[in-house]
């Protein structure tokens, strides 16, 4: 089963992100059938120390009606909801067509998976196969393997534990049942004035101004993904 996208009727439930709220979607501009994602990003702080670090949110395709409700209005018609794609992504591949112009500041671009296993919501990045932002458009793969050496869990910020937690890769594939995402990581989160005591307690980019000289800036441009499911 292949589920294709190529952007030609608007976003295809694609959407960006742009605060903590539940409805904190954006709507993506859509150019010559291509989406495209454009700095300054929100900094999504929900997984910073003691998880894994701060983000950049790009593209996100939500898998199931209920991550869905809230964004209908900015993504439009999801087409993987609505074509009733599988749920496990377990050695899913995925070709994305890709290009873009950014100052990455030590992050990169990687896939981000959600998952609710149990109580909790589960991020995985997968560390070990970043994508490249060329100038030219590029044709890239991705392998969703259930090997833990290839991912990352991101945990969470501490004053979000009550959502996010750890857990396993392999669980979060195997009933992939809120999104992906395709993430800028890490972020070096700075303040434009120093703080007293320990930054991490408190949430970058609301309680206190960042400086976005750090920070990742450009543009990301998708005209094409295809995910191939076991």
């Amino acid at each position: 089963m292949k589920y294709i996208e190529n952007f030609d009727n608007g976003s295809g439930g694609w959407i960006g992100w742009n605060n903590n709220t539940i409805d904190g979607s954006l709507a993506l501009q859509t150019k010559k059938s291509a989406i495209v994602s454009k700095s300054p990003w929100w900094v999504d702080y929900n997984h910073a120390p003691p998880g894994g670090g701060c983000l950049h949110l790009l593209f996100s395709l939500f898998t199931t009606v209920e991550g869905y409700a809230n964004s209908k209005e900015k993504g439009g018609i999801n087409q993987f909801i609505n074509g009733g794609y599988p749920l496990d992504w377990t050695n899913a591949h995925i070709t994305v067509r890709l290009k873009g112009e950014v100052t990455l500041r030590g992050a990169n671009l990687y896939l981000l998976a959600q998952a609710k296993v149990g109580q909790k919501f589960v991020n995985s990045i997968l560390i070990k196969q970043p994508l490249m932002i060329t100038s030219d458009w590029s044709v890239q793969h991705i392998n969703l393997v259930p090997d833990s050496d290839q991912w990352i869990c991101i945990g969470s910020h501490a004053s979000r534990t009550d959502r996010y937690g750890m857990g396993k890769a392999t669980d979060v594939l195997l009933n992939l049942n809120c999104n992906i995402i395709f993430v800028l990581f890490p972020l070096d989160v700075f303040p434009v004035v120093p703080l007293e005591g320990n930054p991490h307690l408190l949430r970058a980019g609301e309680d206190y101004v960042l400086d976005r000289s750090r920070l990742p800036e450009g543009y990301v441009m998708m005209d094409s993904i295809e995910i191939s499911f076991q």
